[in-house]
């Protein structure tokens, strides 16, 4: 088990006291678990109380044991609720504060109104925008963690090379691949911020099911398994000449990378070979135009006009009337981190240390899908790639 070091844990919770020093923040409380997995070292049922000034808290109300072992912040205390807040603080010689961040888009609102109680007069405001500012950035510590979670993806692409075959399922075939991972260390877990979000780690799509309709705001859904979770493998049978989706996220020490690589058995048509041969060109571009400085919004916008450039306007991701206006989505211990990659973004910059997937895709509704995913890290040395595997279009005989 690999712990984050006490020194890494401090440049993380002062960035944040930086900013809440600037934005006028008294105190944050963190209790949603990336977000305690990433101030405090480990995930446990409680809270940290983050000052303004001074080191934090780790509140704990079970397992104060095993958080005290995994977590490298000095104050670790037991912790029974909001209304224990309080002498916490004066025990260790904390102010009590007047204006608290909490984490508003994830906080449910029971949870809010417990903490208002506690401190009725104080003012309370969304710290979420300075959390995903920290986080954003990844350290050389972090960028070493992401390393085993491209070679995840890596054995899955060569064991997908191994198994594929004309009449297994996707089920089966997304089954093979999960192995591969699992066995790997993936904690079979994709954490995501956005409401609601849920997703299953690996996809493997054949054919028109790639296409298929579902509620994920991403470019592919697939049917899944029952309306229950309709998005992912199906039972569907994959057939000889038909474009295979291989997309799975690699996840090592809670951090996360994504990868998408094609397959088939036997040759594909024209227009899925040509399709790919044009998203290779689209996240070239991309890997251009990211740079230091460069908006967000423009990294979409300069891909999407190639794109329709080379004659996809109603296919690039998604098809035609369901297109999502994203190309890429910041990755690490969530899947939706920042930097968004995505219409609307054009005051936010990109910055050295940020890590995010480019995806870009096409959806034939008739056909399948086909595109690439990889992950890239912007190093003081310029744009990184941490996905490594082939990016051949993949034809099997069997």
């Amino acid at each position: 088990m690999r712990l984050t070091p006490a020194a890494e844990l401090e440049r993380r919770y002062q960035r944040l006291q930086e900013l809440m020093a600037r934005e006028g923040f008294d105190a944050v409380i963190i209790v949603q678990n990336a977000d305690l997995y990433y101030f405090g070292g480990t995930v446990q049922n409680g809270g940290i109380y983050v000052p303004v000034e001074g080191k934090p808290i780790y509140m704990v109300r079970r397992e104060l044991g095993r958080a005290r072992d995994e977590s490298g912040l000095e104050q670790v205390v037991p912790y029974g609720s909001p209304k224990d807040i309080p002498a916490r603080l004066a025990e260790c010689g904390y102010p009590q504060p007047a204006i608290i961040g909490l984490e508003l888009d994830v906080l449910p609102y029971m949870f809010y109104e417990r903490y208002r109680k506690v401190y009725p007069q104080a003012q309370f405001r969304d710290a979420t925008p300075l959390i995903r500012m920290v986080r954003m950035i990844k350290s050389d510590y972090e960028i070493d963690l992401f390393r085993d979670g491209a070679d995840q993806v890596e054995a899955i692409c060569q064991r997908a090379r191994q198994v594929i075959r004309a009449g297994m399922t996707e089920l089966e075939l997304t089954a093979e691949l999960e192995l591969v991972a699992r066995r790997m260390g993936h904690a079979g877990y994709m954490r995501m911020r956005a409401f609601n979000g849920e997703m299953i780690f690996g996809h493997a799509f054949s054919g028109m099911e790639s296409a298929y309709p579902a509620y994920t705001d991403t470019p592919l859904g697939g049917k899944g398994l029952n309306p229950a979770f309709g998005q992912g493998a199906g039972q569907s049978v994959i057939k000889r000449g038909e474009p295979i989706v291989v997309d799975f996220s690699g996840s090592a020490h809670g951090y996360m990378v994504d990868q998408t690589r094609m397959f088939a058995v036997g040759q594909v048509s024209d227009r899925i070979r040509r399709g790919y041969d044009a998203m290779l060109k689209v996240q070239q571009r991309m890997q251009e135009v990211a740079v230091p400085g460069t908006p967000w919004g423009q990294v979409y916008s300069e891909c999407l006009t190639l794109a329709q450039q080379l004659g996809y306007a109603d296919s690039f991701m998604g098809a035609a009337g369901a297109q999502v206006s994203f190309i890429g989505h910041g990755v690490g211990i969530e899947i939706d981190e920042y930097p968004f990659l995505a219409r609307g973004f054009d005051n936010m910059l990109l910055e050295e240390g940020m890590v995010f997937a480019f995806e870009p895709k096409l959806v034939f509704p008739d056909e399948g899908a086909v595109g690439i995913e990889n992950t890239f890290h912007i190093s003081r040395d310029g744009l990184k790639q941490l996905t490594y595997s082939s990016e051949e279009f993949v034809i099997l005989v069997g």
